[in-house]
């Protein structure tokens, strides 16, 4: 069998913040792929806003290397689980995965995670240490941990014997040697690891042509652009081709533009073959995992699993008092068209309609993948709605099951005891505790995912902010009985409409933390702080002093008030009860009570009891 040497198709994989993007700027920067007088930004693959503010990849990218003779494509893969649909894809495209690791935090979740994923692929790795320059770096002991972790997933001999390159991607510095002193101020070590351990692609492209969509993208010149990798034969521009579809029908098709990749740029190309990545436009409903053949010979490849959504929200139409003031897009229609352009890129989302034409329920990965959708969403002009997030339930041999999530949290010794407290009570079941040895604890629990909706806020505080908390999706299993999770807090609530006032705000900072500054516009029904205790309060915010024509002893003294809370996004989802929608502006994150009214809400609270007491 021949291979074609010019050509390596390799992902990097690893946990979010290990390092990744940073490592792939470095390639790119010391393979000469730029030219001196070019401008490479910081964190180059990274190229929307919400990715650089973040500091995740959120969206699989990919570039292409030189290094000598040889091509190298590079795909840079998402670090977090909820884009995991994304990484199983990738994997499919490539030969082998560069596995980056830091030096000195070692496996993490989503390390397991993208490594499960690669090993089951069959694909040979090569584990590149990063961040060898920390002062804490100790390299022997995360190889080891490395190994272990190969051999609990399941690694072949031969994927065992895995090579390792230690390196800096912060400082453009590599070596094989796990010494500092041994780092040199080049990419080399990397690349030639790459050239002599990852699998050149095989040379079939005299066969009939078989290429599979992998990614969407999406321009408004040429419309959806499918990327993926040619697995056999060859694809012109103007060639007759045809596509066949996920549901077995099969459309005709001329390949308009052809488009390669070199760095970070998109060149348009006349033709490619067998182990070339490649765009291919022309096809406006091409999907994820359909193949591309010639008329005379249609083998369509086997269409690569898709991660199904665990968690769901209800997406509506904004209707509070304060509704269309800041937005441009605020109607269902407009809405609706964005919700169905994202699922032409976003295969791991689905848009459900309902009986009113102003929801729809939004079912996606995870937390970070919804509320990433609604951030752009928001900063694009739209004004929404959402509802608590649910788990998606599913039955597995006639038993209600819940997804849950692999949990690893790292704590100084004093908070232990509080965290596993704290998890126990949302159904988490240890899996393994290491003390470092340095007063710090690396705890392992399995998790009903519905426990950790709202957790991190919970987290955060216990552990004075110390603690590193990482989940990633890790299964089905029995529903689990009784309380799980939740808000203990209950809420104050605004009863009138108009502008909170300092004064308002000193009379209720002992009932317990306020959510907004004085001058704030809010509504009747609006979340304006967390009680202290666990039923609401509605409270007027809005009051002023009284002035009088008296004058007070102490008059010259200044008020001041507490700092307020301000939620995220993500906080301000997680924090939803039930009876409450999170309002989402481009402007403003506002939490109110789905009953404005304070009478009715009484009302329906009654009614529920009564309901209640009957069952």
């Amino acid at each position: 069998m021949q291979h074609r040497n010019d050509i390596r198709n390799v992902a990097i994989i690893a946990h979010v913040d290990h390092g990744k993007t940073t490592l792939v700027d470095q390639l790119l920067r010391y393979s000469g792929t730029f030219r001196d007088n070019e401008h490479v930004d910081e964190r180059a693959m990274d190229s929307n806003d919400l990715e650089r503010e973040r500091g995740i990849t959120i969206l699989a990218k990919n570039t292409a290397i030189n290094y000598n003779d040889t091509r190298i494509n590079i795909l840079d893969t998402p670090g977090h689980a909820d884009f995991g649909g994304e990484v199983e894809r990738i994997l499919k495209m490539v030969d082998g995965v560069l596995l980056v690791v830091d030096a000195y935090e070692g496996c993490m979740p989503q390390t397991r995670f993208v490594l499960k994923k690669a090993l089951e692929q069959k694909l040979t790795p090569v584990v590149v240490l990063n961040k060898i320059d920390r002062p804490s770096a100790r390299p022997e002991e995360v190889v080891d941990e490395v190994l272990d972790l190969f051999i609990e997933l399941g690694a072949d001999e031969d994927q065992l014997e895995f090579p390792v390159v230690y390196a800096s991607a912060l400082n453009g510095t590599s070596s094989e040697e796990a010494e500092l002193e041994t780092q040199k101020e080049t990419m080399d070590p990397v690349f030639q690891t790459i050239m002599d351990n990852i699998p050149a692609p095989v040379e079939n492209s005299e066969d009939p042509l078989q290429f599979q969509i992998t990614l969407l993208d999406y321009n408004d010149y040429v419309g959806r652009i499918g990327v993926g990798r040619i697995f056999r034969g060859s694809i012109k521009v103007g060639q007759s081709v045809v596509l066949m579809k996920k549901d077995g029908s099969v459309k005709n098709f001329r390949v308009t533009k052809l488009f390669g990749f070199i760095g970070l740029k998109r060149i348009e190309i006349k033709e490619a073959k067998a182990g070339d990545i490649i765009a291919v436009s022309g096809m406006e409903d091409i999907n994820v995992g359909e193949t591309i053949c010639p008329p005379d010979h249609q083998e369509a490849l086997e269409i690569p699993r898709i991660d199904e959504p665990t968690l769901e929200m209800t997406f509506l139409v904004n209707n509070s008092p304060f509704a269309g003031r800041e937005g441009k897009y605020v109607t269902s229609r407009q809405i609706e068209e964005r919700l169905m352009t994202q699922l032409e890129t976003d295969v791991s989302l689905r848009v459900t309609p309902t009986a009113s034409p102003d929801v729809w329920i939004v079912a996606g990965r995870g937390e970070l993948h919804l509320s990433i959708l609604v951030e752009n969403m928001r900063r694009e002009g739209f004004e929404l709605q959402l509802s608590k997030p649910k788990v998606i339930l599913k039955e597995v041999d006639g038993v209600t099951c819940e997804p849950v999530e692999r949990v690893q949290i790292d704590v100084p010794e004093e908070y232990q005891g509080a965290v596993m407290e704290s998890i126990g009570l949302r159904k988490g079941e240890m899996q393994d505790m290491v003390n470092d040895g340095n007063g710090q604890v690396r705890l392992e629990f399995l998790v009903p995912s519905r426990g950790l909706i709202g957790y991190t806020t919970e987290f955060l505080s216990q552990t004075r902010g110390y603690g590193i908390l990482n989940h990633t999706f890790d299964g089905y299993a029995p529903l689990a009985q009784g309380q799980v999770g939740g808000r203990r807090q209950g809420v104050l609530v605004s009863l009138d409409k108009g502008k909170s006032s300092t004064y308002g705000i000193m009379n209720l900072e002992d009932r317990g933390t306020i959510f907004v500054d004085p001058g704030t516009e809010v509504y009747e029904g609006m979340v304006v702080g967390e009680h202290n205790r666990d039923n609401d309060l509605t409270v007027n915010i809005t009051k002023e002093k009284h002035l009088t024509n008296i004058r007070s002893a102490n008059k010259d003294t200044t008020n001041t008030i507490k700092k307020t809370r301000k939620l995220t996004l993500e906080e301000a989802i997680e924090y939803l009860d039930d009876d409450e929608y999170c309002e989402v502006t481009p402007e403003s994150i506002r939490i109110r009570k789905k009953i404005l009214n304070k009478n009715e809400r009484e009302k329906e609270a009654k009614k529920k009891k009564l309901q209640n007491v009957e069952k």
